[in-house]
């Protein structure tokens, strides 16, 4: 069920066909609710760094409390990761691929696969999104245990084709792409994921011009990065009574993570004086790919 109003520019969107068919039968995922600041992190770093890492289907990120001075690292990375740099974000200097790119505004960094690190260059949010592929960061989620079994109705993560060029740091700076009429969001995408920064909100949104829809065969990830927001989530009925879920309508703080399960009906409400939210999605959406708003897509060709 999609209720998109007229005016929404999803609605234009062509609907992707799921990637595999599923069994009504087939159980649905729990959604998973998680408050960053209210537990405690997964790792603290020499200056004082504090990191929580939480995990989808696909998907880990790493939501960081980040002190000037700390340096994060990886080591033979299996496939590119990302950093979100939003309003909050604290400035960084990034190096991967021989290559050392200094950001201290909102942009989307694309890191190489293999060595890479991180440098903090001063106080704030650090976001970094990782594939699934990553296992000693999967194993180290706060909810691992959610996911000891697979999600049976998520698409699986198969990666889109390499970068035009080669794997290399890449930057793209929000400044040169501000938001525009006829595009939702500013969208991006990887081999392995897909980040959409919407607006900042300088007000609750309307509750009656909410926006209810489902996705057949993926995730959604919806990171608050600032505000209070409400997610409502309605979860179908299969044919066996016993694992119908009740609706839930529930406020989360920020910093947080929703994981919204295949294929339940949702929609997020701010309900606070401003917020932004930030959508994440792994694999990479075809029905936003097709629509002409990935910004960088001609480094990232679709399947």
């Amino acid at each position: 069920m999609t209720t998109y109003a007229a005016d929404d520019i999803r609605s234009k969107l062509a609907t992707a066909a799921p990637q595999r068919s599923v069994d009504p039968s087939t159980p649905i995922k729990a959604s998973q609710w998680i408050e960053f600041l209210s537990l405690p992190p997964s790792e603290t770093a020499p200056h004082g760094s504090r990191t929580w890492i939480a995990r989808a289907t696909n998907l880990v990120i790493a939501y960081t409390e980040a002190t000037a001075g700390d340096v994060f690292t990886r080591t033979g990375q299996p496939d590119e990761y990302a950093v979100l740099l939003y309003s909050g974000s604290a400035p960084v200097t990034v190096t991967g691929g021989g290559v050392t790119e200094s950001v201290a505004k909102e942009a989307f960094v694309v890191v190489p696969p293999g060595d890479s690190e991180v440098r903090v260059d001063g106080d704030g949010v650090l976001i970094r999104l990782f594939s699934s592929a990553a296992p000693d960061l999967t194993a180290s989620a706060l909810n691992a245990g959610a996911y000891a079994e697979p999600d049976l109705r998520a698409a699986p993560l198969v990666p889109w084709p390499d970068p035009v060029g080669g794997f290399r740091l890449r930057v793209y700076r929000l400044a040169d792409t501000p938001i525009a009429e006829g595009r939702f969001g500013r969208i991006f995408r990887t081999t392995n994921l897909m980040v959409n920064f919407l607006a900042e909100e300088p007000q609750p949104r309307n509750a009656q011009k909410l926006s209810p829809h489902t996705h057949e065969d993926f995730e959604q990830i919806s990171l608050a990065v600032k505000g209070r927001f409400m997610h409502h989530i309605r979860y179908p009925w299969g044919p066996d009574s016993a694992q119908w879920r009740p609706d839930e309508n529930r406020e989360i703080a920020t910093p947080s993570i929703c994981v919204i399960p295949p294929p339940t009906v949702h929609t997020t409400q701010g309900v606070g004086p401003h917020q932004q939210l930030i959508d994440l999605f792994s694999p990479p959406r075809a029905d936003f790919s097709a629509s002409g708003w990935v910004l960088n897509a001609d480094d990232y060709p679709a399947p």
